[in-house]
C-alpha cells in the first residue's frame, strides 16, 4: 500500500491536499494574528485558534485554518503575504491524519473495482448460470451476495487500516529493491508467501467453523451453497478481516518486494472470486494439489471440508480434505430436478 500512496501522491493527492488544507490559510492567518499581537505590543506565544484576517483568500480558507497541522516550514512562515506562498499543503505526506484519510479513499476506491470488474468478468464469462436452477440457490441471490459485500467493506477497511499504517510508516519488512536480498530470495518469498498465507487462512477459516463463533462471524458466507463469484468478499466485516490477517502479518515477519506484494493482492482477489463460481471441473493434473474451484464449491455443499485458499496441503494434513468428483456435481441436482418436471409433466399428459 505504500507504493500506490507514492504514486498518488506525487501525480494526484498533493495537489488534491493543496487544494483542500493549503498551507496559505494557516501561514497567512498567522501572520496576520502575529502582526495584530505585535502592534498592541504583545509578545507572549498565542494558543488561540486562527482567526480571519483581510489576507484571507476565501471562506474556505477561514473554515479549513481551524484544522489541526504540524508545525509549517519557516519559509511559509516568513512569507509577506499569503500570495506569495507556494500552492503547497499544511499537510505533508507524512501527516498522520492525512495518510488515513488517503488509505481509506485508496483502499475503499480499489475493493470496490477489484471487486465489481473481476466478479462482474468471472459471472458473466466463467460461472455457469446453468447453476441458478439449483434448489438451493436463492431468490434474488446474487444481489444479496453484492448487498453484503458492500455493507461489508467499510467495516474490513477500518479494521485492517492499522496494518496499512504500519507499512506506510515503515515499520513493515518491505522492500524497494531486489538487489537489497537478490534474485533468489525474491523467489523464493513468492512460495514463502503463498504457503504461510495458506496455511494461516487454513487454521483461521477452521476456527470459524467452532460453533462458538460460527453462527453470528462465519454462517453468513455461507448462506450461499451454491455461490456465484459475487459472493467472494460477502462476509461479516470481522470474518473478513481475520482472514486477510496472514496477509498482513507475514510483511512484518519476512522481507517482502513491494511490487510484489501489491501485485499478489490483486492476484489472490481474483483467485478468491474465481473458486466462487461453483465450478466442478474435475480429473485434472493439480487437483490434488491446488485448492481450486471444485474444492471450494464442496466446502460451501458440505461445510467442513476444504478449508484452504491455494493448496490441498494444509487439509490433507488436517484430516479435512475431500477429493472432488464428478458424483458431487451440485449441476447433476439440476439435471435431476430436470429430468423430474419433464416426468411429471409427461404423466399430467
Amino acid at each position: 500500500m505504500d507504493l500506490v500512496l507514492d504514486i498518488l501522491d506525487e501525480y494526484a493527492f498533493d495537489k488534491v491536499y493543496a487544494q483542500l488544507v493549503p498551507a496559505s490559510a494557516f501561514a497567512s492567518s498567522l501572520n496576520s494574528t502575529i502582526l495584530a499581537s505585535t502592534s498592541a505590543g504583545l509578545n507572549s506565544t498565542l494558543n488561540l485558534p486562527f482567526i480571519t484576517s483581510g489576507s484571507a483568500s476565501s471562506a474556505w480558507s477561514h473554515l479549513v485554518s481551524y484544522l489541526p497541522h504540524p508545525p509549517l516550514p519557516e519559509d511559509l512562515l516568513l512569507s509577506p503575504t499569503h500570495t506569495s506562498i507556494p500552492l503547497t499543503s499544511a499537510w505533508p505526506r507524512d501527516y498522520i491524519p492525512r495518510q488515513i484519510i488517503s488509505l481509506s479513499v485508496v483502499t475503499m476506491v480499489g475493493i470496490y473495482l477489484l471487486y465489481f470488474v473481476f466478479a462482474t468478468l468471472s459471472y458473466f464469462y466463467i460461472f455457469n448460470h446453468e447453476m441458478m436452477k439449483h434448489p438451493r440457490f436463492l431468490k434474488n441471490q446474487v444481489r444479496q451476495e453484492i448487498m453484503c459485500s458492500v455493507k461489508a467493506f467499510p467495516g474490513m477497511m477500518a479494521l485492517t487500516m492499522p496494518w496499512f499504517m504500519g507499512e506506510v510508516r515503515g515499520y513493515s519488512k518491505m522492500y524497494a529493491s531486489i538487489d537489497e536480498y537478490g534474485w533468489p530470495y525474491f523467489f523464493l518469498s513468492i512460495f514463502l508467501y503463498l504457503v504461510f498465507t495458506d496455511y494461516g487462512i487454513y487454521w483461521i477459516h477452521r476456527w470459524e467453523h467452532h460453533p462458538i463463533c460460527y453462527r453470528w462471524l462465519h454462517k453468513p458466507h455461507h448462506k450461499w451453497i451454491i455461490p456465484t463469484p459475487f459472493a467472494s468478499h460477502a462476509f461479516h466485516p470481522l470474518d473478513g478481516y481475520a482472514q486477510s490477517l496472514p496477509y498482513h502479518v507475514f510483511i512484518f515477519i519476512f522481507p517482502f518486494h513491494r511490487v510484489l506484494y501489491l501485485f499478489l493482492f490483486v492476484i489472490i482477489n481474483f483467485w478468491t472470486i474465481l473458486i466462487h463460481d461453483s465450478d466442478m471441473i474435475t480429473d485434472h493434473p493439480l487437483e490434488t494439489i491446488v485448492n481450486g474451484p471444485a474444492h471450494h464449491t464442496l466446502h460451501h455443499m458440505f461445510f467442513t471440508v476444504n478449508y484452504g485458499q491455494y493448496f490441498t496441503w494444509a487439509d490433507r494434513m488436517g484430516g479435512s480434505y475431500r477429493q472432488p468428483a464428478k458424483e458431487l456435481d451440485p449441476m447433476l441436482d439440476i439435471q435431476a430436478l430436470e429430468a423430474k418436471r419433464k416426468q411429471d409433466l409427461g404423466k399430467d399428459q
